[in-house]
């Protein structure tokens, strides 16, 4: 059988794969059905040569390892090389043994590198894996895209509101294919829970909640010699100088407002996504943001993040987005007649009535994604965008962020202008939405 014709049939199983997986989320007949035609319809659209020159070399820069249990890099890297026509040939972290661990699970022909520069110098690499810390997202995309790379970024996209703007303008200058790794877009559960709620199944929307989970307090930590393998001074790169110790890197970074943003750009870069998706602010946001939240462990080597937290934010068109540490982890939606609960596992409305009953033909239909790697790929092979956009992530993760800058500012209430992206009340809060770079780097 011709390389070509195995490809074809590999990308008609991925989507088999996709369909079946659909079916056994248990969603409505009328729904499953729906899905399977969108994909067959943008199926019959794709090229159907995937021969040795339309092969996509793909690079992972942060595939994380064993040390710190953070692998999230790894994870997509490896759901990148099943798919047809795609193949892995560089590993990259400033933990050797993290890299050199992940070139060895691509097999003999990726070659292993500790600087992502280096990567991006390669003539022949399409497209990269990014997995590293947070405090890195943004340098590392624009750096990739500006050597003419497409992107898969974990989210949250970035750590600063201004990073994001960045991140968007140069994705649309270089016309890469951008795609945030907020998997939850292409899970068929959260698309039927927005398009009911964009057609109103629930009556006029109301309020939005997202239910994240409480974040650890932990310290003071003790300052450690730095391993022989791991090149700390790379990895704080932008982020101010620091002691280390192992709570401070790998999966643990995520605590510190220097790399990350605690569970509220963690899961909230989902949660808050999905909740946007059903209010229809994929391209602007909310109008004002107020917190109320418990800082972590106060002192020098503490995580620092808010792991409570109850954020209000106001929509123009009326709705209210709460985010919290409080319930059962997922998205409710209450409406003036109705509401429905999303989460990974289920959905449930409070009448299950309004999950059975189809949508009409004249429905708003959101974008159909059922595999998020794939969707990245087809979007590198068609230059099409994909479901999670660089514009989406952006927004996405913008909420995340008004809110950690409220709650590090005792809670204050911040008037946003969504259109200018900019708090119309407080400068100090404007000025919060700038990284300051160390070391000379920059975006």
């Amino acid at each position: 059988m011709p390389k070509s014709t195995s490809m074809q049939m590999t990308r008609r199983e991925v989507m088999n794969t996709a369909v079946a997986t659909i079916a056994m989320a248990g969603l409505p007949d009328w729904y499953s059905s729906a899905a399977l035609a969108a994909e067959q319809e943008r199926d019959s659209q794709e090229p159907k040569r995937f021969g040795t020159n339309d092969q996509i070399n793909v690079a992972v820069i942060g595939p994380g390892g064993k040390k710190g249990g953070f692998r999230q890099g790894l994870g997509d890297a490896h759901s990148a090389a099943r798919k047809p026509g795609v193949k892995v040939i560089a590993a990259c972290d400033v933990d050797r043994t993290h890299a050199e661990d992940a070139a060895r699970s691509f097999g003999p022909d990726c070659k292993t590198y500790y600087d992502f520069r280096e990567v991006l110098a390669r003539p022949d690499i399409d497209a990269v894996v990014i997995g590293v810390p947070d405090h890195w997202h943004a340098i590392v995309s624009v750096a990739a895209m500006k050597a003419g790379k497409d992107v898969y970024c974990e989210k949250p996209m970035t750590l600063r509101i201004d990073e994001g703007k960045k991140v968007v303008k140069t994705a649309r200058e270089k016309q890469r294919i951008f795609q945030t790794g907020s998997q939850q877009r292409s899970d068929s559960r959260f698309r039927l829970a927005c398009e009911l709620v964009r057609n109103g199944r629930i009556g006029k929307l109301k309020r939005a909640i997202a239910h994240l989970p409480t974040g650890p307090a932990g310290g003071p930590f003790k300052a450690l010699p730095v391993p022989s393998d791991f090149d700390f001074e790379f990895w704080l790169g932008p982020a101010p100088v620091a002691d280390y110790f192992p709570d401070r890197t790998h999966g643990s970074f995520r605590y510190w407002l220097d790399y990350s943003g605690g569970m509220l750009t963690d899961w909230g870069a989902h949660h808050n996504d999905i909740a946007q998706w059903g209010i229809g602010a994929d391209a602007s946001g909310p109008i004002s943001v107020e917190a109320v939240g418990r800082a972590g462990m106060v002192g020098k080597n503490c995580y620092n993040t808010f792991p409570e937290f109850d954020i209000t934010y106001q929509y123009e068109n009326g709705t209210t987005l709460l985010t919290t540490n409080k319930g059962e982890n997922g998205v409710d939606f209450e409406g003036e007649t109705g509401s429905i609960f999303v989460s990974r596992g289920e959905i449930r409305a409070s009448d299950p009535q309004l999950l059975v009953d189809p949508l009409p033909a004249t429905a708003t239909r959101l974008y159909v994604s059922n595999d998020h790697m794939q969707n990245w790929i087809d979007g590198i092979r068609t230059r099409t965008q994909t479901i999670c956009n660089p514009e989406v992530g952006h927004r996405s993760v913008t909420t995340c962020h008004l809110a950690n800058i409220s709650l590090r500012l005792g809670g204050k209430f911040l008037e946003w202008d969504p259109k200018k992206e900019r708090f119309k009340n407080s400068h100090e809060a404007n000025e919060m939405m700038k990284y300051h770079y160390r070391g000379g780097w920059k975006l």
